[in-house]
């Protein structure tokens, strides 16, 4: 067992490290492509990150909500959830807060490790994979969440994404620890999360990605949802 929970931490670990450098990798500027490029390729990012935020909305937490709690309460949550983070986005705007990528990270992050733990235990390699997909996913998400909470001052500290990190292997740890009783709990934060995400996804982070006369953000979202469903089929 000891192996296992040692595991668990070190996989989490792993994946939650890329929020910090996809955070990183904002504060670069591409110097030796034009300005309209460099535009491009930033939009194109930040369609692969809400693809991919898209995959594991539908492709891990609503089925992995639903499996453990039916139908009915699952889209209870489902809903409760988007109206929970419509009005948290509501009271944020209103503060001039621009969150909505970094919160969208966090939902994603925090209920995949957390289901990462509860399958470490019977399926090391799928654990394995989920822990290679969270990472991927990680990547693009700090990256935008970084250019998105850009203020008048520059950028915010990058220890706010370093201290991210270990949120991972401790939502890990809960969910290798967690008995089955509490199964419908993890449902029910998983369907939060989903419906949370998919409101601030079409609310805040979709209007963002298109540019004019450009084929390479539509076809990012393309690639990160394609991202995400590859590891589903894997598994």
């Amino acid at each position: 067992m000891t192996d296992t929970v040692l595991l668990a931490l070190v996989l989490a670990t792993f994946a939650g490290l890329s929020i910090p450098l996809g955070a990183s990798l904002a504060l670069w500027r591409v110097e030796f492509l034009p300005d309209w490029a460099e535009n491009v390729w930033r939009h194109g990012v930040m369609a692969f990150g809400a693809g991919a935020l898209l995959a594991a909305v539908a492709l891990v937490l609503i089925p992995e909500g639903t499996a453990r709690l039916g139908a009915v309460p699952a889209l209870s949550w489902f809903v409760l959830g988007a109206v929970f983070f419509a009005v948290l986005d509501v009271w944020m705007a209103r503060r001039g807060g621009q969150m909505a990528q970094f919160l969208a990270m966090m939902m994603d992050y925090l209920p995949e490790a957390l289901a990462l733990g509860a399958v470490i235990s019977g399926d090391v390699p799928t654990a394995v994979l989920v822990a290679a997909l969270i990472c991927l996913q990680n990547l693009p998400e700090g990256f935008n969440a970084m250019r998105e909470m850009k203020g008048p001052v520059g950028h915010p500290p990058l220890w706010l994404f370093a201290a991210m990190v270990p949120l991972g292997p401790f939502a890990a740890w809960v969910g290798l620890n967690l008995p089955d009783t509490f199964d419908p709990a993890v449902g029910a934060v998983m369907m939060i999360a989903a419906g949370g995400i998919l409101y601030l996804m079409f609310e805040d982070i979709a209007p963002q990605v298109p540019t004019e006369n450009s084929m390479l953000p539509p076809l990012g979202a393309v690639l990160g949802f394609a991202l995400g469903l590859a590891g589903h089929m894997a598994t």
